[in-house]
Order: structure tokens, then sequence, then C-alpha cells
């Protein structure tokens, strides 16, 4: 036993404390750059230690490739991925010049110029399959189902299932109230499995958790705290993992999933916007294509002469 904690055993095992000094004492780097770049590579050895590196000779391009899309994925603008890029590098050739590590494994990283056109979606059985995953085991079951039922079945950013309010839930209407990018608002419908699932965490599970900290927000953690960015995550990933799925999935790929589903099923592109939240239409649009992508792979599987 170390008697540290979590966040103090990573700073130590990534020597965060020493890069720090770095990029003080020989960068000459500006105050604001220095926080900025201390918390990036404590965000990156925080998901490094994740996806299972006990240490910076543990990560590789591969790890850091994921990294960015995982930043992506999280809603960061690509100004702030810049910045985070930049920060591993310098942080790697602080490892690699202190003789910390042998190899660089960001001497080829780069920013991806063009995100992948089609995004990633699941099949309606490997949502069904998400969405089973929370035990009963689990003390909380409860909070972790509503969460999924209601990120897939609304289609929400990972920004916007953390930040509901309690009294964003209208049962009566069967809607869910978002506030999207911009603090722009919307309502979007949501089924009876999401209801259900909501209904059932509000009255056996989040008043436990409340202590006061929760600030009226919908999904709180174990402490009674909202959930964060990387919290959320890590909880869907640990569902991922339980249900047996072999693609990447992250809270987008539910959103992705939802308004594939919806387009699959018949649905209006316009209407799929307005729930979605989509200012331009042409955004919605790549949905259209996801959808012709799915038709081909059918088409390829089934047809004779595919």
């Amino acid at each position: 036993m170390t008697g540290l904690s979590p966040e103090q055993e990573i700073a130590r095992a990534f020597l965060l404390e020493q890069f720090r000094d770095f990029i003080n004492l020989e960068r000459g780097v500006s105050e604001r750059t220095d926080e900025a770049y201390a918390r990036d590579i404590t965000r990156f050895a925080q998901y490094a230690r994740v996806r299972g590196a006990a240490a910076p000779t543990d990560v590789d391009a591969r790890l850091l490739r994921e990294y960015i899309y995982h930043l992506k994925d999280l809603g960061l603008s690509p100004a702030s991925i810049r910045r985070n890029v930049s920060a591993v590098r310098t942080y790697f050739r602080f490892l690699v010049g202190e003789g910390h590590v042998v190899r660089d494994p960001s001497d080829r990283l780069e920013t991806p110029k063009r995100w992948r056109t089609l995004p990633d979606v699941l099949t309606v059985d490997e949502v069904e399959r998400l969405l089973a995953a929370p035990s009963l085991d689990d003390p909380l079951v409860f909070r972790d189902r509503a969460m999924l039922e209601l990120a897939y079945g609304a289609g929400l950013r990972v920004s916007e299932w953390i930040t509901l309010g309690v009294r964003d839930v209208l049962f009566d209407e069967s809607l869910v109230r978002v506030f999207g990018k911009g603090a722009k608002e919307r309502l979007v419908p949501i089924g009876r499995s999401a209801i259900g699932a909501v209904a059932l965490y509000l009255r056996e599970l989040r008043p436990k958790l409340e202590k006061g900290a929760g600030r009226s927000i919908l999904f709180l953690n174990a402490r009674g705290a909202p959930l964060t960015r990387m919290g959320a995550w890590k909880i869907l990933q640990r569902h991922v993992t339980t249900s047996g799925l072999a693609k990447r999935v992250t809270p987008h790929t539910l959103r992705h999933s939802f308004a594939t589903h919806l387009l699959e099923n018949g649905a209006d592109l316009r209407a799929v916007q307005e729930m979605l939240g989509h200012a331009d239409i042409s955004t919605t649009q790549i949905y259209t294509h996801v959808d012709r992508e799915y038709l081909r792979t059918v088409h390829k599987q089934y047809h004779p002469r595919g």
C-alpha cells in the first residue's frame, strides 16, 4: 500500500511534477500555458492509465492516436485538440531528454486533418446488448441504465447528458429538455424505456446519492457530485466491456446510432435535425450517407450478385 490517492499515483508514475518543473524552468512558458499543459498532460495520463498503461514506457503511437480521437469524442474544439497534441509532444520530448523513455511515440502524431467521414454506429442488437449490460449486482445500476437509455433514446451529446437537470425530464409529456451548443434549448421525445429507467433511478437511487453537491443535476457520481465527461466515458467503457462489443464505442457513438436508426426506419431528415439540435441540415445529412453505407453492406451480404 502506497498511501497515495489514485490521482497521486498517476502523477508519480507519469512524472507529472517533473514535467511541470521542466516546462517552467527550461521552456520558460507563460503561467497560462503552464497551467494548460499541466491540465492536458494530467488528462492524458489518466486516459493512458484507464487504457492499461502503468507508465509512459507503456504508451505507443496507437494509444496516442486513440487519445486524440477521444478528445474529439469529448467535444473539444480543434484549437484545444491542437494544444493537447503540442503538450503531448513536449511531454515526450522531456521524457526522452531525461532518459525516462527510449523512443518518442509522438514523433509522427498529427491532428487528423479530416475526421472520419462516416461515424461509427451500433446495430440495434448491439445497442440492446449495451443497454442490458448494467448488472443488478452494481450499486449504481439504476443510474447507469437510466443514463444509457437516455443517451441513446434522445441522441444526446455527452456534454448534454451530464448537465441535464432533474426537472429537464418532462414525464407527463414524454420529453426531455436539452440545452445544447450555445445554450440553445430543444425538446426531444423519449420512449417508454428511457422514461421508466429514469423514473426508477429518481425513486430508488438518486436520493441516496444526493449529498448537497448535486446542484439539481440528474446524473450524480458515487460521491453525490455531477458526473464529469471523463467519468461518463469510464462508465460507458465499463459497460461496453461487459457487453462484449468488439466495436469502439464512445458517447458520440450512441448519438450516431440514434440518428442512423431513425433514418433507417424512415424518419424525416428535418425531424432528425431538430432532435439532434443541428443548426445546419448539412450536418445531419452525414447520416443519410451512413444509411446508404448500411444498405450497401446489406446488399453485398445478401444479394446473389452482391
